[in-house]
Protein backbone atom coordinates (compact mmCIF):
# COMPACT_ATOMS: atom_id res chain seq x y z
CA UNK A 1 0.00 0.00 0.00
CA UNK A 2 1.20 3.67 -1.12
CA UNK A 3 2.34 5.54 2.02
CA UNK A 4 -0.29 8.79 2.48
CA UNK A 5 1.56 12.07 2.76
CA UNK A 6 -0.59 14.94 4.10
CA UNK A 7 -0.48 19.00 3.24
CA UNK A 8 -2.39 21.74 2.51
CA UNK A 9 -2.41 22.73 -0.62
CA UNK A 10 -1.74 20.56 -3.88
CA UNK A 11 -0.78 22.80 -6.55
CA UNK A 12 -0.09 20.52 -10.03
CA UNK A 13 1.71 22.48 -12.08
CA UNK A 14 5.06 24.63 -11.81
CA UNK A 15 4.60 27.72 -13.92
CA UNK A 16 4.37 31.19 -13.33
CA UNK A 17 0.61 30.10 -11.85
CA UNK A 18 1.56 27.58 -9.82
CA UNK A 19 4.32 29.31 -8.37
CA UNK A 20 2.50 32.15 -7.79
CA UNK A 21 0.33 30.13 -5.89
CA UNK A 22 3.20 28.02 -3.59
CA UNK A 23 4.34 31.73 -2.77
CA UNK A 24 1.17 32.65 -1.07
CA UNK A 25 0.33 29.84 0.38
CA UNK A 26 3.86 28.94 1.87
CA UNK A 27 3.88 32.60 3.09
CA UNK A 28 0.73 32.64 4.86
CA UNK A 29 1.50 29.50 7.32
CA UNK A 30 0.45 26.61 4.77
CA UNK A 31 2.01 23.79 4.15
CA UNK A 32 1.48 23.41 -0.16
CA UNK A 33 3.30 21.46 -2.26
CA UNK A 34 4.09 21.61 -6.00
CA UNK A 35 3.60 18.62 -8.58
CA UNK A 36 5.92 18.52 -11.99
CA UNK A 37 6.40 15.70 -14.31
CA UNK A 38 8.77 17.47 -17.04
CA UNK A 39 10.39 20.88 -16.51
CA UNK A 40 10.35 22.86 -13.70
CA UNK A 41 8.35 26.31 -14.60
CA UNK A 42 6.43 25.33 -17.17
CA UNK A 43 5.75 26.82 -20.97
CA UNK A 44 7.25 30.03 -20.29
CA UNK A 45 10.94 28.72 -20.00
CA UNK A 46 10.44 27.90 -23.91
CA UNK A 47 10.85 31.89 -24.16
CA UNK A 48 13.32 33.33 -24.93
CA UNK A 49 12.74 36.70 -23.72
CA UNK A 50 10.32 37.74 -21.63
CA UNK A 51 10.35 41.67 -21.59
CA UNK A 52 6.74 42.65 -20.32
CA UNK A 53 6.63 41.51 -16.50
CA UNK A 54 6.58 44.13 -14.04
CA UNK A 55 9.90 44.61 -11.82
CA UNK A 56 12.12 43.27 -14.52
CA UNK A 57 12.69 46.29 -16.69
CA UNK A 58 15.82 44.33 -18.29
CA UNK A 59 14.99 41.35 -20.68
CA UNK A 60 15.62 38.05 -19.26
CA UNK A 61 14.26 34.82 -20.34
CA UNK A 62 11.37 32.89 -19.59
CA UNK A 63 14.12 30.24 -17.49
CA UNK A 64 15.31 32.77 -15.96
CA UNK A 65 11.94 34.44 -14.84
CA UNK A 66 11.33 30.76 -13.42
CA UNK A 67 14.11 30.50 -11.38
CA UNK A 68 13.51 33.69 -9.27
CA UNK A 69 10.31 32.18 -9.08
CA UNK A 70 11.06 29.34 -7.51
CA UNK A 71 14.03 30.80 -5.53
CA UNK A 72 11.25 32.83 -3.87
CA UNK A 73 8.74 29.49 -3.45
CA UNK A 74 11.66 27.94 -2.04
CA UNK A 75 12.35 30.69 0.50
CA UNK A 76 8.95 30.29 2.53
CA UNK A 77 9.61 26.55 2.10
CA UNK A 78 7.49 25.21 -0.55
CA UNK A 79 8.28 21.35 -1.02
CA UNK A 80 8.44 20.55 -5.06
CA UNK A 81 7.45 16.86 -5.89
CA UNK A 82 8.75 15.76 -9.11
CA UNK A 83 6.38 13.13 -9.88
CA UNK A 84 3.89 12.82 -12.75
CA UNK A 85 0.13 12.86 -10.58
CA UNK A 86 -2.15 9.93 -12.48
CA UNK A 87 -5.15 10.80 -11.12
CA UNK A 88 -7.32 12.97 -8.74
CA UNK A 89 -10.63 12.27 -6.42
CA UNK A 90 -12.06 13.19 -3.18
CA UNK A 91 -12.93 11.28 0.00
CA UNK A 92 -15.22 13.77 1.38
CA UNK A 93 -13.87 17.36 1.27
CA UNK A 94 -10.51 15.49 1.18
CA UNK A 95 -8.37 15.83 -2.02
CA UNK A 96 -6.53 13.25 -3.44
CA UNK A 97 -4.13 13.07 -5.55
CA UNK A 98 -2.15 9.94 -6.85
CA UNK A 99 1.46 9.68 -8.53
CA UNK A 100 3.03 6.75 -9.74
CA UNK A 101 4.63 6.73 -6.46
CA UNK A 102 2.78 8.12 -3.70
CA UNK A 103 -0.86 9.38 -2.89
CA UNK A 104 -1.47 12.71 -1.44
CA UNK A 105 -3.92 13.79 0.40
CA UNK A 106 -5.07 18.34 0.65
CA UNK A 107 -7.16 20.36 2.15
CA UNK A 108 -7.40 22.02 -1.33
CA UNK A 109 -6.28 21.57 -4.70
CA UNK A 110 -4.98 23.58 -7.36
CA UNK A 111 -4.89 22.92 -10.85
CA UNK A 112 -2.05 24.89 -12.73
CA UNK A 113 -1.42 22.48 -15.84
CA UNK A 114 -1.28 24.95 -18.48
CA UNK A 115 -1.61 24.37 -21.90
CA UNK A 116 0.26 23.08 -25.33
CA UNK A 117 0.48 23.90 -28.79
CA UNK A 118 -2.20 23.46 -31.07
CA UNK A 119 -1.08 21.06 -34.56
CA UNK A 120 -1.98 21.88 -37.90
CA UNK A 121 -2.77 18.01 -38.66
CA UNK A 122 -1.31 18.27 -41.74
CA UNK A 123 0.03 15.01 -43.63
CA UNK A 124 3.84 15.78 -42.81
CA UNK A 125 3.51 17.52 -39.55
CA UNK A 126 4.44 14.64 -37.25
CA UNK A 127 7.13 12.62 -39.72
CA UNK A 128 9.07 15.66 -39.42
CA UNK A 129 8.22 16.77 -35.89
CA UNK A 130 12.27 17.15 -34.41
CA UNK A 131 13.29 17.68 -38.34
CA UNK A 132 12.04 20.51 -39.50
CA UNK A 133 9.02 21.02 -37.59
CA UNK A 134 8.75 22.76 -34.11
CA UNK A 135 6.56 24.50 -32.10
CA UNK A 136 9.63 26.51 -30.30
CA UNK A 137 11.51 28.92 -31.99
CA UNK A 138 13.74 29.89 -28.72
CA UNK A 139 14.42 25.90 -28.16
CA UNK A 140 15.39 24.95 -31.88
CA UNK A 141 16.38 28.24 -34.03
CA UNK A 142 19.85 27.99 -33.49
CA UNK A 143 19.53 24.70 -35.91
CA UNK A 144 18.56 26.79 -38.83
CA UNK A 145 21.59 29.82 -39.21
CA UNK A 146 21.46 31.03 -42.66
CA UNK A 147 18.75 28.74 -43.58
CA UNK A 148 14.82 29.61 -44.55
CA UNK A 149 12.21 29.19 -42.30
CA UNK A 150 8.62 29.45 -42.18
CA UNK A 151 6.33 30.60 -38.95
CA UNK A 152 2.88 29.61 -39.59
CA UNK A 153 0.24 31.73 -37.47
CA UNK A 154 -0.78 35.62 -36.58
CA UNK A 155 -0.89 36.32 -33.29
CA UNK A 156 2.08 37.83 -30.23
CA UNK A 157 4.02 34.40 -30.10
CA UNK A 158 3.96 33.53 -33.66
CA UNK A 159 5.60 37.02 -34.62
CA UNK A 160 8.00 37.32 -31.47
CA UNK A 161 9.60 33.93 -32.43
CA UNK A 162 9.47 34.68 -36.47
CA UNK A 163 11.64 37.93 -34.90
CA UNK A 164 13.79 35.90 -32.55
CA UNK A 165 14.61 33.60 -35.72
CA UNK A 166 15.77 36.59 -37.89
CA UNK A 167 18.63 36.69 -35.38
CA UNK A 168 19.85 33.30 -37.10
CA UNK A 169 18.32 32.40 -40.49
CA UNK A 170 18.47 33.90 -43.58
CA UNK A 171 14.75 34.17 -44.10
CA UNK A 172 11.45 33.90 -42.51
CA UNK A 173 7.86 33.34 -44.04
CA UNK A 174 5.14 34.42 -42.26
CA UNK A 175 2.10 32.30 -43.28
CA UNK A 176 -1.37 33.93 -42.32
CA UNK A 177 -4.56 32.81 -42.82
CA UNK A 178 -6.08 36.64 -42.85
CA UNK A 179 -4.70 39.26 -44.45
CA UNK A 180 -3.63 40.52 -41.37
CA UNK A 181 -2.31 40.33 -37.94
CA UNK A 182 -3.40 39.52 -34.26
CA UNK A 183 -0.40 40.62 -32.84
CA UNK A 184 0.04 43.63 -30.61
CA UNK A 185 0.80 46.90 -32.94
CA UNK A 186 4.53 47.34 -31.79
CA UNK A 187 5.65 43.88 -32.48
CA UNK A 188 3.56 43.98 -35.49
CA UNK A 189 5.43 47.17 -36.44
CA UNK A 190 8.88 45.45 -35.83
CA UNK A 191 7.87 42.77 -38.17
CA UNK A 192 7.28 44.86 -41.01
CA UNK A 193 10.24 46.45 -40.42
CA UNK A 194 12.59 43.55 -40.59
CA UNK A 195 14.09 43.21 -44.38
CA UNK A 196 14.64 39.31 -43.46
CA UNK A 197 10.66 38.91 -42.84
CA UNK A 198 8.02 38.61 -45.60
CA UNK A 199 4.25 37.84 -45.00
CA UNK A 200 2.44 35.20 -47.18
CA UNK A 201 -1.39 36.34 -46.80
CA UNK A 202 -4.53 34.77 -46.88
CA UNK A 203 -2.52 31.54 -46.80
CA UNK A 204 -2.71 27.86 -44.90
CA UNK A 205 -0.62 25.03 -44.82
CA UNK A 206 -1.63 21.95 -46.99
CA UNK A 207 1.44 19.49 -46.66
CA UNK A 208 4.60 19.35 -45.27
CA UNK A 209 7.61 17.89 -47.86
CA UNK A 210 10.89 16.42 -47.72
CA UNK A 211 13.04 13.01 -47.69
CA UNK A 212 14.79 12.80 -44.24
CA UNK A 213 14.32 16.69 -43.12
CA UNK A 214 11.60 18.89 -44.25
CA UNK A 215 12.68 20.61 -47.37
CA UNK A 216 9.62 22.64 -48.70
CA UNK A 217 5.57 23.43 -47.65
CA UNK A 218 2.42 23.37 -49.95
CA UNK A 219 0.87 25.89 -49.46
CA UNK A 220 -2.48 27.31 -50.36
CA UNK A 221 -3.46 31.28 -51.33
CA UNK A 222 -7.56 30.55 -49.96
CA UNK A 223 -7.75 34.51 -52.06
CA UNK A 224 -6.36 33.26 -55.27
CA UNK A 225 -7.70 29.95 -54.79
CA UNK A 226 -4.62 28.33 -55.86
CA UNK A 227 -1.92 26.26 -54.84
CA UNK A 228 2.01 26.96 -54.55
CA UNK A 229 5.64 25.81 -53.12
CA UNK A 230 8.07 27.45 -50.99
CA UNK A 231 11.37 25.75 -50.51
CA UNK A 232 11.63 25.98 -46.37
CA UNK A 233 14.40 24.26 -44.43
CA UNK A 234 11.76 24.51 -41.27
CA UNK A 235 8.49 25.45 -40.06
CA UNK A 236 7.07 26.87 -36.69
CA UNK A 237 3.55 26.52 -35.37
CA UNK A 238 2.15 29.24 -33.65
CA UNK A 239 -1.62 28.58 -34.35
CA UNK A 240 -3.04 28.43 -30.50
CA UNK A 241 -3.18 26.32 -27.73
CA UNK A 242 -5.16 23.00 -26.03
CA UNK A 243 -5.69 22.71 -22.36
CA UNK A 244 -3.39 20.08 -20.38
CA UNK A 245 -6.99 19.07 -18.76
CA UNK A 246 -6.55 15.05 -18.30
CA UNK A 247 -7.01 14.90 -14.96
CA UNK A 248 -9.97 17.17 -14.83
CA UNK A 249 -12.06 16.75 -17.51
CA UNK A 250 -14.28 14.25 -15.98
CA UNK A 251 -14.99 16.02 -13.05
CA UNK A 252 -14.60 20.13 -13.37
CA UNK A 253 -16.53 22.02 -15.43
CA UNK A 254 -15.06 23.55 -18.89
CA UNK A 255 -15.72 25.75 -21.69
CA UNK A 256 -16.34 24.43 -24.99
CA UNK A 257 -12.95 24.93 -25.69
CA UNK A 258 -11.90 22.57 -22.45
CA UNK A 259 -10.40 25.46 -19.94
CA UNK A 260 -11.67 25.21 -16.60
CA UNK A 261 -14.28 27.79 -15.93
CA UNK A 262 -13.75 29.62 -12.49
CA UNK A 263 -15.71 32.00 -10.31
CA UNK A 264 -13.43 35.17 -8.90
CA UNK A 265 -11.87 33.51 -6.67
CA UNK A 266 -10.75 30.60 -8.68
CA UNK A 267 -12.92 28.34 -7.83
CA UNK A 268 -13.58 25.56 -9.92
CA UNK A 269 -17.41 23.77 -9.43
CA UNK A 270 -16.12 21.46 -6.67
CA UNK A 271 -15.62 22.69 -3.50
CA UNK A 272 -11.98 23.45 -2.68
CA UNK A 273 -10.51 22.58 -6.05
CA UNK A 274 -9.37 25.61 -7.50
CA UNK A 275 -8.05 26.49 -10.78
CA UNK A 276 -4.96 29.12 -12.45
CA UNK A 277 -2.89 30.17 -15.42
CA UNK A 278 -3.90 29.08 -18.68
CA UNK A 279 -5.79 25.97 -18.12
CA UNK A 280 -8.79 28.69 -16.84
CA UNK A 281 -11.05 30.03 -19.54
CA UNK A 282 -10.30 33.70 -19.87
CA UNK A 283 -9.27 36.11 -22.28
CA UNK A 284 -5.82 37.09 -21.66
CA UNK A 285 -2.84 34.45 -21.43
CA UNK A 286 0.50 35.98 -19.86
CA UNK A 287 2.64 35.29 -17.50
CA UNK A 288 1.40 38.22 -15.50
CA UNK A 289 -1.80 36.85 -15.53
CA UNK A 290 -1.02 33.54 -14.65
CA UNK A 291 1.03 34.74 -11.33
CA UNK A 292 -2.28 36.68 -10.38
CA UNK A 293 -4.19 33.80 -11.28
CA UNK A 294 -1.96 32.11 -8.47
CA UNK A 295 -1.93 34.73 -5.93
CA UNK A 296 -5.99 34.39 -6.14
CA UNK A 297 -6.10 30.84 -5.91
CA UNK A 298 -3.96 30.41 -2.91
CA UNK A 299 -5.51 33.21 -0.78
CA UNK A 300 -8.82 31.51 -1.63
CA UNK A 301 -7.91 28.27 -0.25
CA UNK A 302 -6.77 29.65 2.54
CA UNK A 303 -10.30 31.19 3.31
CA UNK A 304 -11.75 27.79 2.22
CA UNK A 305 -9.50 25.91 4.41
CA UNK A 306 -10.68 28.38 7.41
CA UNK A 307 -14.24 28.74 6.80
CA UNK A 308 -14.52 24.76 7.04
CA UNK A 309 -12.30 23.97 9.84
CA UNK A 310 -13.56 26.44 11.94
CA UNK A 311 -17.37 24.78 11.30
CA UNK A 312 -15.50 21.53 12.05
CA UNK A 313 -15.81 19.49 9.06
CA UNK A 314 -15.26 15.75 9.77
CA UNK A 315 -14.71 15.53 6.02
CA UNK A 316 -11.98 17.41 6.39
CA UNK A 317 -10.25 15.31 9.39
CA UNK A 318 -9.26 13.34 7.28
CA UNK A 319 -6.62 15.60 5.51
CA UNK A 320 -5.40 16.92 9.21
CA UNK A 321 -1.41 17.51 8.94
CA UNK A 322 0.42 15.64 12.05
CA UNK A 323 0.55 17.14 14.85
Amino acid sequence: MKEVIKYDIAIIGSGPAGMSAAIYAARGGLKPIVFEKGVLGGQITVTQEVENYPGFHKTLSGIELMDEMKKHADKFGTEICEEEVKGVGMQGLCKIIETDKKIYHAKTLIIATGAHPRKLNVPGEDKFYGKGVSYCATCDGFFYRDKVVAVVGGGDSAIEEAMFLTRFVKKVYIIHRRNELRAVQIIQDRAFENPKIEFVWNSEIQEVSGKDFVESITVYNKKEEKHFDLAVDGIFVYVGILPNNELIESRVELDKQGFALVDDSMQTNIPGIFAAGDIVSKKLRQVITAASDGAIAAWSAEKWITIHQENDETDLKTCELPK
